[in-house]
């Protein structure tokens, strides 16, 4: 049965074998105890052959079940026309890439042609292949850095770099923005200053930018350096409280003003919760400590008031005195009773620890939360 290698219907197979033994259609119904019309429609390709079918087959013609069933899947297969490899790259696509989120955030259209989708991706990521890994350049935190940066953070990166672009600023004065930390610091003792941030970092040529993270991307802040010198801080607002949003601004703005990941384009700061090794980080956390709260005037207070009574006036004077929002020393409290035996330390006033996004993004290029920001 030379011609099993080529795809035909199941039935030319079957009718060859009928022939072969002089059976008529209706004798071969009768022996397998099936309608002949049944037989008939099998020879003529309209039924597909089933599984009870085949052994029905096998064990009148002495062959195995598989045979058929082979058969018939060949045949199936066939028929079907093929998609020039489209599901194939399609799968690569969502596999590299996080597709599906990019198109719900809005970062780029949704396309029904996958040659368009594929060139919207690329686009975004400033790559020239499918195949290419997306690069920005970054100073590391830690040797092995570089190859943890995943797509997520990329992707969050690249969507900072297209808003801050397309944001005016003046020329960055660095002498101006280590004078504006006094007016920045000014603005510590109510939530609701936060909205001012960005005029002030405006004013000394910093272009700042909230920019929602994506899920699992597990990413603060970073601050970039675009090709005409020009910074940008982005903060993420993940822990979105008063402490951290301080915190991690600070931070980057210590990065700028150390000239941190100049030359490569980028410093990226991805959990800072986390202890940092770098000594760049070292710096930059050092600094955004002290910025809000003194180490020495903490620790002060610390000896003078024992953990274990503390009490909300207390805590609630010693922010009014150093003229800070209460959330920002509950934070700082809070970690250094993490050092300590006492109980439950991040349940400490946690209902100070106030929520401060919504208030920057009423001043700020903001992307993310339900919006999209419209680049220019």
């Amino acid at each position: 049965m030379t011609r099993y290698a080529e795809i035909l219907p199941p039935g030319e197979f079957l009718k060859d074998e009928l022939e072969a033994r002089s059976w008529s259609q209706v004798e071969f119904a009768e022996i397998i105890g099936r309608p002949a019309r049944l037989v008939n429609e099998i020879i003529a390709g309209k039924r597909a052959i089933t599984p009870e079918t085949a052994v029905q087959l096998s064990d009148s013609l002495g062959t195995s079940a598989e045979l058929w069933l082979n058969l018939e899947s060949q045949y199936q297969l066939s028929k079907v026309t093929r998609t020039d490899n489209l599901i194939q790259r399609k799968a690569k696509l969502y596999e590299r890439f996080p597709v599906r989120e990019l198109i719900r955030r809005g970062w780029i259209e949704g396309p029904t042609k996958l040659e368009q989708l594929e060139q919207k991706i690329m686009d975004f990521f400033c790559i020239e292949s499918i195949d290419e890994k997306p690069v920005l350049a970054h100073a590391a935190r830690k040797t092995s850095y570089a190859d943890e940066v995943s797509i997520l953070q990329y992707a969050w990166l690249c969507r900072v770099k297209q808003i801050a672009e397309s944001h005016v600023a003046r020329k960055y004065d660095r002498s101006a923005l280590i004078k504006s930390f006094t007016r920045l610091r000014n603005l510590l003792g109510a939530p609701e200053e936060a909205r001012n941030v960005a005029k002030i970092l405006g004013e000394c040529g910093v272009r700042f930018v909230l920019v929602e993270a994506l899920p699992r991307s597990k990413i603060d802040g970073a601050c970039l350096w675009l090709e005409n010198s020009q910074p940008v801080v982005a903060l993420s607002a993940r822990l979105d409280r008063i402490d951290n949003f301080w915190f991690v601004l600070r931070h980057e703005l210590e990065h700028l003003i150390q000239e941190h990941g100049k030359e490569s384009g980028l410093m990226l700061d991805e959990d800072l919760s986390e202890s940092a090794s770098e000594a760049e980080e070292a710096v930059a956390n050092k600094a955004a400590s002290e910025f809000a709260v003194e180490e020495g005037e903490l620790t002060n207070y610390m000896a003078r008031v024992n953990p274990y009574f503390f009490s909300e006036d207390r805590v609630l004077g010693f922010a009014g005195r150093i003229g800070v929002h209460p959330g920002i020393v509950i934070g700082r409290l809070q970690k250094r009773l993490e050092q300590t035996d006492y109980p439950n330390p991040y349940k400490f006033l946690r209902a100070y620890l106030v929520k401060i996004r919504h208030i920057a993004a009423q001043t700020t290029p903001t992307d993310g939360w339900g919006q999209i920001y419209p680049l220019k």
